[in-house]
């Protein structure tokens, strides 16, 4: 009677779809279960589903051969779009600041582990598909991996030779997939104990370093008291002076309690109460040009002028600057900040609204409520998944890495790939705002449900295909020198990586740290860090080299493939 359920769940060479399915299903949950079990604090998280994978692949379960490969690819193009997409604003802002630096280690380690990667083929006399495996297990790399077997079905079809032709690099990844995530850990805590770090003084000099309270973009109340800006027009001031980057948001004249957001043509008068916003340095400058800093709290009235967040969600507002809009003549609405992807951004005339950027806008209740008509602030747009902008930007990853890359000598033209090509798209989607009519706009959680929903789909495919014979390919592949070898892969980069971090550019540990995780491409040694260390420093650096670090991871496994595959 209950054949048809012991059908579905009883391992077979030949699995149908719903069977297929089960197994995919049962991979996840169990995986995601497995990765929140903790040994101090350390828990496998999201990889866990690899393992549970691996074991049920061992245990004889298996997927369909076409929906296993669809299944691995399209969940890596969701994963590393996810990625592009949440790290895109902060990623080229950094290459303002130390991001140079960040990402010359973290590519810098890249190519070391290839070239160990090289010699150990090398030398090893270990296949270039089985070393490049290795390699991205070492690092805990899954696009490199992803980008390493779409080049060898590639180098298949384009020469015609048989499916068997080359062994599964999945195999060697699997093997030396724990090396790579608690070496790191590893190394983390290693580091901290052998530089005799001290955690408190490391947070007082990197908050020294990057003068944190300068950077953040502040409102400081003050008093006009100096006659030299008094009878002048704010613009008068602001030329005559060299202002910049200094936005008024509220005017209080003395011995009333009339409150006003002025414009650069207003007045200044004595004893007046400004609002002022800016960042801390430029606020310091101006509070001692006009005056002192004040106490006055009828400027902090809600009667005359409030201050709100709204959201642009309209076609009318997206893609235009602050100065097009030019609400404050319009409505007599000024902006004083936008908010974008978690940024705090000045609101300066020539900046550019992108959908979904949060305005924090000051004036009178009903001017703000004209205004919102054109900005748009509906909240339930904002949470309503836009398909469109979705696929429509996945199909512009796809392309990018589906362009053939000639370069001479190379058996098939190089490609960026479905991990590189998405991830790709997503940076420069996420950079301008988006592209016609796809935007760069996925709220937080949508995000995060992408991300992990992509890396549970492809761990469990290659889990499962990786599993089948597991053993005796631990065997075959003689998994015990793997381990041996990629250990050699995973800690010597990241040695060269913590003393030339420290000692010849002296940076900080917690930055140190998130370089250490992006440059393996690590969110378990992330996750690891922030709470060893339990401080969230860690996540700036590691968003600063991920991108630029896995491209550069799957290049080096297209390359050595490319190169070496026989």
């Amino acid at each position: 009677m209950f054949d048809w359920f012991r059908i579905l769940f009883t391992p077979t060479e030949t699995p149908e779809m719903t069977q297929s399915l089960i197994v995919l299903f049962m991979a996840i949950s169990i995986g995601f279960f497995a990765g929140k079990l903790k040994i101090g604090n350390i828990s496998l998280g999201v990889s866990a589903v690899m393992f549970v994978g691996l074991f049920l692949g061992h245990l004889g379960y298996g997927m369909n051969a076409e929906l296993i490969q669809f299944v691995r690819e399209f969940g890596l193009i969701l994963f590393v779009y996810g990625i592009g997409i949440q790290v895109g604003p902060t990623f080229f802002s950094s290459f303002k600041k130390e991001g140079l630096v960040f990402n010359a280690l973290g590519v810098g380690t890249v190519f070391l582990g290839g070239i160990i990667t090289y010699f150990i083929h090398i030398l090893a006399n270990i296949k270039v598909e089985n070393a490049v495996g290795l390699m991205s297990g070492s690092v805990t790399n899954t696009p490199g991996l992803g980008a390493a077997k779409s080049t060898l079905l590639e180098i298949q079809k384009q020469l015609n030779l048989p499916l068997d032709h080359f062994s599964d690099p999945a195999i060697a990844y699997a093997i030396t997939y724990p090396i790579g995530v608690f070496g790191i850990i590893i190394m983390i805590i290693l580091a901290k104990n052998f530089l005799k770090i001290d955690l408190s003084n490391e947070v007082v000099l990197l908050h020294k370093k990057n003068k944190e309270a300068e950077n953040k973009i502040i409102r400081q109340k003050c008093r006009v008291t100096k006659s030299e800006v008094i009878g002048k027009t704010f613009k008068q001031v602001f030329k005559e002076f060299n202002i910049e980057h200094v936005i008024i948001s509220r005017q209080k004249q003395s011995g009333t309690k009339v409150v006003y957001s002025p414009s650069l043509d207003s007045i200044i008068k004595d004893k007046d109460v400004l609002m002022v916003v800016a960042k801390q340095q430029d606020v310091d400058k101006f509070v001692n040009l006009v005056g002192k800093i004040s106490t006055d709290l009828f400027i902090e009235s809600e009667d005359d002028v409030t201050t709100k967040i709204i959201s642009v969600t309209k076609k009318t507002a997206t893609h235009k600057t602050l100065a097009q809009l030019d609400l404050y003549n319009q409505y007599d609405v000024k902006v004083t900040r936008v908010i974008r992807s978690g940024l705090e951004i000045l609101a300066q005339p020539s900046l550019e609204l992108y959908y979904g950027d949060t305005l924090m806008v000051v004036g009178s209740r009903p001017s703000i409520h004209e205004a919102e008509k054109i900005i748009g602030n509906s909240t339930k747009i904002l949470l309503e998944p836009d398909f469109l902008s979705l696929f429509g930007g996945l199909i512009f990853g796809v392309i990018i890495g589906s362009i053939p890359i000639m370069i001479p000598s190379l058996p098939v033209p190089l490609k960026l790939g479905l991990a590189a090509g998405p991830l790709l798209a997503a940076l420069f989607i996420s950079r301008y705002g988006g592209v016609g009519v796809i935007h760069s706009y996925i709220n937080n959680g949508a995000i995060h449900f992408m991300k992990d929903f992509g890396i549970c789909l492809f761990f469990a495919a290659v889990g499962i295909k990786a599993g089948h014979g597991f053993t005796d390919n631990f065997v075959a592949n003689d998994g015990w020198m793997l381990i041996y070898y990629g250990c050699f892969i995973t800690f010597v980069p990241l040695i060269l990586l913590v003393l030339i971090s420290r000692f010849v550019f002296k940076l900080n540990f917690y930055q140190m740290v998130g370089i250490m995780s992006g440059s393996y491409t690590d969110p378990a040694a992330l996750a690891f860090s922030t709470k060893y260390l339990d401080s969230d420093i860690p996540n700036q650096s590691y968003a600063t080299v991920y991108p630029l670090v896995t491209i550069s991871r799957i290049l080096v496994a297209q390359l050595l493939i490319l190169l070496f595959a026989s």
